[in-house]
């Protein structure tokens, strides 16, 4: 059968494929941070940590590269564009303003680190990042051109923002990509459910979808 016929999930290569978790900080997941104070519901967020956790598990014992993301700026604000301080200040979280987890996505806060559930190991890559995009102004595509990486399983928050900014630019890198559906979420599932639908047009014109528990009968089949 020619491989362009098989899902993307069963034709892919374990040493080649990377797991992206991106995003799964105190300041979107826990009711003090940046999310909860700019008004969206964070219960479908801290939703997705359980099955990130699941993929995590499988995805370590398969040798799969795990990546994980953290969205923050410089302590200057340096690195932060105009409009998107004016934005955040507009919906009520300005970045770099104090909050009880320290000043919001600020790096080095007490916000900006890792939720203790899916804490990366000591060897999986950890890319910091300013923008939506896990590939922007990063060295993500450094990292997995080095590890021939062809295949990306797409994890974290928020499907509509930063999920969905990675997954873009992956697709125009050439990267197959799966976005894993329950362990990605928004604030608006109505959101969540157009991002997630958009990848389906044009014959997976972003990829395909798939379950957590596809993913991980896929490697413990």
């Amino acid at each position: 059968m020619d491989r362009s016929t098989i899902s993307l999930l069963d034709s892919l290569t374990p040493a080649r494929t990377a797991l992206l978790v991106i995003d799964m900080q105190r300041d979107f997941l826990l009711p003090e941070g940046y999310a909860a104070q700019a008004g969206l519901d964070i219960a479908p967020l801290v939703a997705t940590i359980r099955p990130i956790g699941k993929l995590l598990a499988v995805g370590r014992k398969a040798g799969l590269l795990i990546v994980h993301t953290r969205e923050g700026h410089l302590p200057d604000l340096s690195d932060c564009p105009p409009y998107k301080l004016e934005r955040s200040r507009r919906a009520g979280a300005e970045i770099g303003s104090k909050g009880p987890l320290g000043r919001l996505l600020v790096r080095g806060e007490v916000g900006h680190d890792f939720v203790e559930a899916v804490r990366p190991l000591e060897q999986e890559i950890v890319i910091d990042k300013s923008g939506y995009s896990a590939f922007a102004h990063t060295g993500l595509q450094q990292v997995l051109t080095k590890r021939g990486i062809e295949t990306l399983l797409m994890t974290g928050v928020t499907t509509e923002v930063c999920v969905s900014s990675t997954l873009r630019a992956a697709i125009d890198l050439g990267y197959r990509c799966i976005t894993v559906a329950d362990a990605c979420a928004s604030g608006n599932l109505d959101l969540h459910k157009a991002a997630l639908a958009m990848i389906a047009v044009e014959g997976g014109i972003f990829g395909e979808i798939a379950t957590t528990a596809e993913v991980v009968e896929r490697f413990t089949r």
